[in-house]
């Protein structure tokens, strides 16, 4: 299951997406314009984003153009959709980066294939440079094969909620999270408790980490950030 981001004025070709997404499994957001990408996207990353060229407010090779020149966004997969079937589009979307195009029309099965193949690849890609075996930010060091923290080369005992809370916040560095978000991404989307449930446990991993705790910060009236 991954978060995809679907960009598309389109209402109906939209909710086609949108549907035979959710339908492999998927958990999917959709937006008319960039604007609303935009701001969803300083909340949350997500795994991968279909990405229509022609959209009402900004180029889609443009936003794509921004998407790769930011080091927290730089690596989320992207698939081109456009109308546009000549071969010099296509060309101008790889040569910006887009890890896949698509001519409209095309079949609902092509998609979820395509969707299919890209994550299996980055997925694989991820584990040959080890960004998934381990993360780190400052002082902080998580060895994610293991499930272990160090700090400052010391050995750091956590909580399974507190390690998977520090590697949320660690791997989203620089992006603000909702308290809703941490709540949904690490006690699940059916989890049904006040939001002191999160500073609550803020509080003890911050306490866990001693200075390295300054790191996360309360950003008021929102959620959180982890940034140095």
């Amino acid at each position: 299951m991954a978060d995809i981001y679907v960009v598309e004025d389109d209402v109906n070709i939209s909710e086609i997406e949108s549907i035979a997404l959710q339908n492999s499994g998927h958990r999917v957001e959709t937006f008319e314009n960039a604007k609303l990408f935009f701001e969803r996207l300083s909340v949350m990353r997500p795994e991968l984003i279909i990405l229509d060229i022609m959209l009402p407010d900004e180029d889609g090779l443009e936003i794509l153009r921004k998407l790769r020149s930011k080091p927290d966004t730089r690596r989320i997969p992207v698939i081109l959709i456009s109308a546009k079937s000549t071969e010099i589009d296509k060309v101008k979307g790889l040569e910006l980066g887009a890890d896949d195009y698509l001519a409209k029309p095309f079949g609902v099965m092509e998609l979820i294939a395509r969707v299919k193949a890209l994550l299996r690849r980055t997925e694989e890609e991820r584990k040959i440079s080890g960004k998934e075996k381990y993360i780190h930010m400052g002082d902080v060091f998580i060895d994610d094969v293991r499930r272990v923290v160090f700090v400052a080369n010391e050995k750091c005992e956590l909580t399974y909620k507190e390690y998977e809370l520090l590697k949320l916040l660690i791997f989203n560095e620089g992006i603000v999270l909702t308290r809703d978000v941490i709540m949904e991404k690490v006690w699940g989307i059916e989890f049904e408790s006040e939001s002191r449930t999160v500073d609550m446990h803020i509080k003890t991993l911050r306490q866990k980490l001693g200075a390295s705790g300054n790191m996360i910060k309360t950003v008021r009236n929102v959620g959180y950030v982890a940034e140095l």
